[in-house]
């Protein structure tokens, strides 16, 4: 299946975005949206996306914003991440998430965001994250 254009493979990948993904990129005005295509081993008993996929990309949407606000890098650990289902996922969707820093501190942050599959909404979220500085 392809990949919308101006989204190119994620460079924050770890064992377990590796099997949870994969993700993509794609820079937008104002934000980074990360996007995935939901693929038979994303789907739940009901053929829709697993909750916990879009509660992963929830959290890898909202966490990576953080992590390129800055230079050097800054490394995040979520707090806290409250989410919203409002409609599931199918099978070959490209389902992209937007995510928002309100606020961010010397040690805590606090983010919002929606993932949506064309023009359906499907997940909106908020996190609260640590900023992990030295």
């Amino acid at each position: 299946m392809s990949i919308p254009d101006g989204f190119l493979p994620a460079k924050f990948s770890t064992g377990f975005l590796d099997v949870a993904g994969p993700y993509f990129t794609r820079e937008d005005d104002d934000h980074i949206a990360v996007g995935m295509r939901i693929t038979e081993a994303h789907l739940n008993g009901i053929d829709v996306a697993h909750g916990g996929v879009l509660t992963t990309l929830a959290d890898v949407a909202l966490s990576y914003q953080l992590f390129v606000s800055e230079k050097p890098r800054l490394p995040i650990a979520t707090i806290n991440l409250n989410t919203n289902f409002l409609a599931g996922a199918k099978l070959g969707e490209w389902v992209v998430a937007h995510a928002h820093i309100d606020r961010k501190g010397k040690r805590t942050a606090y983010c919002h965001g929606e993932i949506v599959a064309a023009d359906r909404l499907l997940m909106t979220m908020t996190g609260v994250f640590a900023l992990l500085r030295k």
